[in-house]
Parts: structure tokens; sequence; C-alpha cells
């Protein structure tokens, strides 16, 4: 073919669809500037919360940074995909191509990857809800999925635990139905003393009360407590103890230290009262020979 076959045969293309090239043209280079403008922002906003978050050394503003670290990256991803998909739809329409194959065969495409990857997307979504509504941050301690630990990481696949044995656990979204937060805001501790039945349970009662009285006005305990700790009552009369119940209300994450303290302390005093603590007992009886 000549060049003055070609030229002849583009200007005739030029001729018949001058226009939708032209258009064409000028919605691929609109889209690709809105797509720089997009990762330009969301990096900007990235750097911007790196070094105002992650660098104050704060555990807080490092959740909330890696939390806006996140969705702005599930942003950046959804606003891509639509954007395009936008691009390829109006494409079409200015060219005249029938959409209903490509709508049909994009529809089977889809239907085969939610079917092979529904658990990755169920567990995508779960950690954009998580991170979108602020469960649980880092550092909380929680129980998701059978498993307890503090939160190391949250992440839109999964979420990363270490347990008190430093094992760590890494936790798919989508397995998580509940989510007990057990530093959040504040917590409570409840502590069931037993007695014996021979013991003046009013003088027991008045004995727990002022030691847990005694521990919360420590100087060195007070700040752990928020509100002033109580003494329920007799909460059980089992099968060989009287319980007497202690309710405390006190700072997120020091619920097992206090909790290790007041035991360590009732038990010296209830020994310094002569107050017994029962224990089981196993009662043998040896069955004279005949």
């Amino acid at each position: 073919m000549s060049w003055d076959e070609i030229t002849g045969w583009i200007g005739d293309r030029w001729t018949d669809h001058g226009g939708e090239i032209i258009a064409t043209v000028v919605i691929l280079l609109g889209a690709w500037v809105v797509l720089v403008i997009i990762k330009r922002t969301v990096r900007r906003w990235e750097s911007r919360i790196e070094s105002e978050l992650y660098g104050s050394g704060d555990i807080a503003d490092r959740e909330r940074g890696q939390r806006l670290v996140t969705i702005a990256g599930v942003l950046k991803i959804v606003l891509s995909i639509t954007l395009w998909v936008m691009v390829v739809l109006t494409i079409m329409a200015i060219w005249g191509l029938p959409m209903s194959p490509f709508i049909a065969v994009g529809t089977t495409i889809g239907v085969a990857i939610g079917f092979g990857a529904q658990d990755l997307v169920r567990d995508v979504i779960a950690g954009f809800l998580i991170l979108l509504e602020d469960q649980y941050s880092l550092g909380d301690v929680v129980s998701i999925a059978g498993v307890t630990g503090s939160v190391e990481s949250i992440q839109l696949r999964s979420t990363v635990l270490r347990d008190l044995e430093g094992n760590q656990h890494f936790v798919p979204n989508g397995q998580i139905k509940v989510a007990s937060n057990l530093t959040s805001e504040f917590s409570r501790v409840v502590v069931d003393i037993p007695v014996s039945y021979e013991t003046d349970v009013d003088q027991a009662m008045d004995v727990v009360k002022d030691e847990v009285l005694a521990l919360a006005g420590d100087e060195e305990w007070a700040p752990r407590f928020i509100r002033e700790p109580e003494v329920l009552g007799v909460n059980k009369l089992d099968s060989s103890a009287v319980d007497i119940r202690v309710l405390m209300t006190l700072t997120p994450d020091d619920r097992w230290l206090v909790k290790r303290e007041f035991l360590r302390r009732i038990k010296n005093r209830l020994d310094a009262e002569g107050i017994e603590i029962p224990f089981d007992q196993v009662v043998m009886r040896m069955k004279p020979e005949l």
C-alpha cells in the first residue's frame, strides 16, 4: 500500500469518524488527568498523615493514621475503577457499540470472580467497616473469633492480635461476628471472695470493704480507679463457701494489674483476721473388713 493510499484511507476515516475520534481522545486525556489528580491528592494526604500522626509516637495517633491511610487507599481504588468504567461506557456510546454483549460477559466474569473470591470480598468489606466504625483501636485488648489479645494491626484483610503468651494471631475480618473490646473507655473487675460458712458474713464484708477502699486510696493505685469500689454483698451460697462480690471500675489497661494486687492484699488480710478461705477437701472413709 502506497503512502497516498494510506493517507487517503486515514482521510476517509477522519471524514467519517472525526468527531468520535476527537471525543475519544478528549475523554481519555480527561480521565488520565482526573486519575493523576486523585493519586496525587491521596499521596499528599497519606504523606501528611504519616508526618503528623505516625511521627507523634502516640499509639492513638498511630491507630488513627493507619485507619485514615487504609480508607484513603480504598477510596482511591474505588474512584479509579468507577472512573474507567464510566470512560469505557462513554466511549462505547460515542462509537455506537452495542453494550449488551459486554454487559453479559462482564456479568459472567463478575459472578465467577464473586464465587471464587467471596471470602476475600467479605473480609475486605468487614475490614473497611471496622475501620470506619472504629470498633477497636491499636493497643486495645479484644476478644474476636475465639481469640483474645492486644490489637497490633488493623488491615482490610485481617486483624492482627498478640496474646499474653506472645503468640501472634491473624484473624480474617469476615470471621468476626462479635467483637468484644475489653479496654474501651473503662473496665470493670468483678471479684468473688469466698469465706467459710463458719465465718461471720457481716464481719467478712466489713474486712473486704476496708481492704478494697484501702487499695483505692493508696497513692500508687488511686489513679487507676475511675469510681470508688463497691462491695455488692453476698453473691452466692456455694457448696462449701459464701461468696462476697466486689466491683471495681478502672482505667482500661489496669484491670488485670489491679485485680492481682487486690487478691494478694485480701488474702493476707483474711489470714491476719483469722477468716478462713475454704478449699475443696476430699474425705476418705475406710470400709471395715468383714
